[in-house]
């Protein structure tokens, strides 16, 4: 139990450090609204990333602890960019906001009894099984896909 229980505070851990990378990294690129690698820009990847923090896994990951087993749907990210994006956000609240969100996520988790971690949801083209960890780690790795685009593209 100890090890798990070590690997859970190194994954929080790693969720807010690789948020604020991100910041870091989307505001350190130039022009922040040049294409790169898969046609959007640094500005569409850090709205997006935001926005599947907050209305994918940040949700799933409070809605798990919260609800007996919830189902969650399927989330179309392209066609919720196509929809909601504003190219006119400032970046820079855009990414205070996503660090923020990240932070107040990890701060609850971390407050949670060991057992949690282990309450279960469904997804409904998935299947059913995925645990709140899971969801915390699949946020890391969604980030952590991202900030790897924005760093090659400086």
């Amino acid at each position: 139990m100890k090890e798990l229980t070590e690997y859970r505070t190194k994954l929080l851990e790693r969720l807010t450090n690789a948020a604020a990378e991100f910041r870091d990294a989307c505001l350190a690129v130039a022009d922040p609204f040049a294409p790169i690698d898969g046609g959007w820009n640094v500005h569409q990847i850090a709205a997006h990333t935001r926005d599947v923090q907050r209305l994918v896994y940040g949700l799933r990951a409070r809605r798990t602890v919260e609800e007996e087993n919830p189902e969650f749907p399927n989330f179309d990210g392209d066609a919720y960019m196509a929809e909601h994006y504003d190219a006119g956000e400032p970046l820079r609240e855009m990414l205070d906001n996503f660090v923020a969100e990240v932070e107040a996520l990890t701060e609850m988790l971390r407050k949670l009894p060991a057992e949690a971690w282990s309450r279960e949801s469904r997804h409904a083209t998935l299947g059913s099984g995925f645990t709140l960890q899971r969801w915390v780690e699949r946020a890391l790795a969604h980030i952590e896909e991202h900030l790897k685009a924005v760093r090659q593209s400086g």
